[in-house]
């Protein structure tokens, strides 16, 4: 891996900023070159959401990603609407198909259709789907180790949080062994 170039969206409330942070965060901790940007819609919850991250093992240029993501998560139609175009040739896009029916149009990429919120249900917590996308994502391109997320979250959520570690591990091998 020499540079993951990857856009998180869905709508807000989804875990779309959080899957972000935990993969850029991840990166630092193995001592990558990283930048997260975030872009919300004007709404709280329900709205849009989206994130551009970048973990390179070079200086990132820019946090900017049009037109070359190697790899979209999308956990909603608007997102696979809106970013589908902005992945290169040769790049992935990973689709939460729970909420998602529409078939991705392009033939130059590869697809992956993940039953995210199906899988969260399974595990018995809805609020994991962002994790089993990103699980998903970390089996395709490996940018960072799943450790690595899972050390991410104890920083970015704090040790009152961290009794979710595990959920979380689960949540991320699930989405992992969704990948065909």
């Amino acid at each position: 891996m020499s540079t993951a170039r990857v856009i998180c969206a869905g709508f807000g409330g989804q875990g779309v900023m959080s899957m972000g942070q935990l993969l850029t965060y991840a990166g630092m901790l193995e001592g990558k070159e990283v930048s997260w940007l975030p872009s919300y819609g004007p709404e709280m919850r329900g709205g849009t959401a989206n994130c551009a991250v970048t973990v390179s093992d070079s200086p990132v240029g820019s946090p900017l990603i049009t037109g070359d993501a190697t790899c979209a998560i999308v956990m909603n139609l608007p997102s696979l609407e809106k970013f589908e175009s902005e992945v290169k040739p040769g790049g992935k896009i990973i689709v939460n198909s729970s909420l998602i029916e529409q078939k991705v149009q392009r033939d130059d990429i590869e697809v992956y259709y993940i039953q995210a919120n199906d899988l969260a249900s399974e595990l018995g917590n809805p609020r994991v789907a962002n994790m089993i996308m990103l699980g998903a994502y970390l089996k395709t391109e490996p940018a960072v180790e799943v450790d690595s997320v899972l050390e991410a979250f104890k920083k970015v959520f704090g040790p009152s949080k961290e009794k979710f570690v595990p959920l979380n591990k689960d949540a991320l091998l699930k989405g992992a062994a969704a990948i065909k």
